[in-house]
């Protein structure tokens, strides 16, 4: 696996590293103490730690849906927890036009799932030097994502990472096919696994998108076994208070000990990981 860098962390696969927050920005306070208590059990298990929240979900499955403070509000709020954590941050960019800004300010910049075959999308954000992580498309093969990372190299960026969310099955529901990792790990990238959206009934709940969450510890340990780098995760101190994706947030109290689990895991999964795991076709 190449060597990224994101922000201060030196990632190189010597240990597992976690991106998580809330959904969305829901306000100031309450998205900066999430993070606060994130970074505690990260150092306690010494794992590496991005700050994940949103300015904006603009996919929504109603118009009504809250969206977050928007691009100026929600890059300040983000640029004042990177300053009181002291860690990176990250946030989804949605349109070209958002880049210039959000790349003064993260230091990852995100391509969400829907949009990860935009190549003007993907190969300004990798443009802009900024590290990026694109998620795979729920309607793509892992195979297919060599071409994303195609577009960014094109770019010149090498701190590049791609994250697996779940594949579309019939109407509401997701699968994730463990065979995804080891194959996008042989593009020579950083593998992350998106434990919390990969749970999402999309549309589910009509107006809503609905979600299973009891089922992230078990998607999580499977995933750790197959081999990840890192964890993508919403985190939240009451997911049912949550403005946005609150049936498939983790709740921040399970977060230390799931950790727990997927460190162990990992350290017994970590010779494979050294290996090319996928041959040459």
């Amino acid at each position: 696996m190449k060597t990224i860098q994101v922000g201060n962390l030196t990632i190189d696969g010597s240990k597992l590293f976690l991106i998580a927050g809330p959904c969305v920005i829901e306000g100031y306070d309450r998205t900066l103490m999430i993070g606060r208590e994130i970074k505690k059990i990260c150092e306690r298990l010494g794992v590496q730690y991005i700050f994940k929240a949103s300015y904006d979900k603009a996919n929504r499955s109603s118009f009504n849906s809250f969206r977050g403070p928007g691009l100026d509000k929600g890059l300040e709020i983000l640029a004042s927890i990177k300053k009181e954590l002291q860690v990176p941050v990250l946030s989804d960019v949605h349109d070209v036009t958002q880049l210039e800004k959000a790349s003064k300010v993260l230091d990852m910049i995100q391509i969400p799932a829907f949009l990860c075959r935009q190549t003007d999308l993907v190969y300004g954000a990798a443009k802009t030097g900024v590290p990026v992580n694109v998620k795979k498309g729920q309607f793509m093969a892992p195979e297919d994502m060599k071409n994303v990372i195609e577009k960014m190299e094109e770019a010149g960026n090498p701190n590049l990472a791609v994250t697996e969310r779940g594949a579309s099955f019939g109407y509401h529901n997701l699968v994730v096919d463990m065979r995804s990792f080891p194959i996008m790990r042989s593009f020579g990238y950083p593998v992350i696994f998106d434990a919390t959206h990969s749970v999402q009934l999309p549309g589910g709940m009509g107006g809503s998108t609905g979600g299973q969450r009891e089922f992230i510890p078990y998607l999580a340990r499977a995933a750790a076994a197959s081999g990840v780098d890192g964890f993508f995760m919403e985190v939240h101190d009451n997911p049912p208070e949550g403005l946005s994706d609150s049936s498939n947030m983790l709740y921040l109290s399970s977060l230390e000990g799931l950790l727990k689990d997927l460190i162990a895991i990992n350290d017994i999964v970590k010779h494979d990981k050294r290996e090319k795991l996928v041959p040459e076709r």
